[in-house]
């Protein structure tokens, strides 16, 4: 069983960054497809970004595309969203996932590609 437990989430001012973090176990982390989702209060959940197994293929949704940016270290086990000049509806709960089979896909944005979840963590961005 694979478990996957975010960190980095807090408060931030509009134009600030952060960064997230993923920490994998339990699982062979190194070949699985990586993705970073949000879901905001009364909406649906929302790709943000995936990683491929080794790191040399990345996707972004059309809101985060030029601000974030995803990778992963796989001698640590852990996945990152590095979330540059964040905007007020960038507010949302940020989940990590796992897709075992994203090297079978050229990518991963549904969350029905992914097998395991992260229990999430906050982002608020308001000033």
């Amino acid at each position: 069983q694979v478990q996957l437990v975010e960190s980095g989430g807090g408060l931030v001012q509009p134009g600030g960054s952060l960064r997230l973090s993923c920490a994998a176990s339990g699982g062979t982390f190194s070949i699985y497809t990586m993705g970073w989702f949000r879901q905001a209060p009364g909406k649906e959940r929302e790709f943000v970004a995936d990683i491929s197994w080794a790191g040399g293929r990345t996707n972004y949704g059309d809101s985060v595309k030029g601000r974030f940016t995803v990778s992963r270290d796989n001698t640590k086990n852990t996945v990152y969203l590095q979330m540059n000049s964040l905007k007020p509806e960038d507010t949302a709960v940020y989940y990590c996932a796992a897709d075992p089979r994203g090297y079978l896909r050229s990518r991963s944005v549904s969350p029905s590609d992914y097998d395991y979840w992260g229990q999430g963590t906050q982002v608020t961005v308001s000033s």
